[in-house]
């Protein structure tokens, strides 16, 4: 009998492949009233110089491990403990404004100063652009008074907390927020699915796990003996890793956990 949820955070509750595209589109554009450029193109061209730089850096295996992606280094501050956390927050400031300028140069625009306040825009609009589902809140309420759930995400603690605390009426929901940051391992490590049954004080046949990454949600899931739930909004095909189940929607939930009563 399930008698908890495990949620991700990013892309299966909260939209941020949007928020960060929307936030792009809009410093792009900015850009594009200075300058005589393609705001798509600038977009992409910014997109694959952070990634890039971003894998060049000796903290990439830790970012991987961890599940910090290169957009979210162009907004985040990681100012949390640790020694890879102190080394992320030096190389901040630089990272992002060498992304812009890069990508600026790379369309033939030479102005470091105005990639550098491209730079500091990008967070700026990030925040202001924190999308949900319209089923999230829904669905949330629904469970939340049938099953005890918990949050499960990959992540700087403080930019997983951010963008928590610019979508506030998440939080009350879950008994427990674990993010990988804050316990040291990322999904798919089991250790971190052991811990998160451990606050709950449940055992792995009491769960079911949701979350939109095959590799990460789905496979550390399967590797610690917990059903999974794969939310599957665009079509993405499967590879090698396989789901207990599989969903478009998260009101998919209700006849999955209806028949496993």
């Amino acid at each position: 009998m399930i008698k908890a949820i495990f949620f991700d955070l990013d892309d299966t509750l909260l939209w941020d492949q949007k928020s960060i595209s929307e936030a792009f589109k809009a410093t792009c554009e900015y850009a594009a009233e200075k300058y005589e450029v393609d705001a798509e193109q600038l977009e992409e061209a910014v997109r694959e110089e952070a990634r890039e730089l971003y894998a060049s850096y000796d903290t990439y295996s830790f970012t991987q491990m961890i599940g910090i992606n290169p957009f979210e280094g162009l907004w985040g501050d990681f100012g949390d403990e640790g020694i890879e956390f102190g080394k992320m927050k030096e190389f901040a400031p630089a990272y992002r404004r060498d992304s812009w300028i890069r990508g600026l140069k790379s369309l033939g625009i030479n102005d470091e100063e105005f990639g550098a306040e491209l730079a500091e825009r990008f967070p700026l609009e990030r925040k202001k652009r924190p999308f949900l589902y319209d089923e999230t809140f829904q669905v949330l309420n629904e469970l939340h008074d049938k099953y005890r759930l918990l949050l499960l995400t990959n992540g700087s603690p403080e930019l997983q907390n951010t963008k928590l605390a610019i979508t506030p009426e998440l939080v009350p929901y879950f008994d427990h927020i674990v993010i990988s940051g804050g316990f040291g391992k990322g999904k798919p490590d089991v250790s971190i699915f052991e811990h998160a049954l451990e606050r709950m004080n449940v055992s792995k046949d009491e769960v079911l796990m949701v979350g939109d990454n095959l590799m990460t949600d789905i496979l550390g899931a399967s590797r610690c003996g917990i059903q999974s739930v794969w939310i599957n909004r665009h079509e993405k095909e499967r590879n090698e890793v396989i789901p207990t189940y599989e969903i478009t929607h998260l009101e998919e939930l209700y006849p999955i956990l209806q028949s496993l009563k």
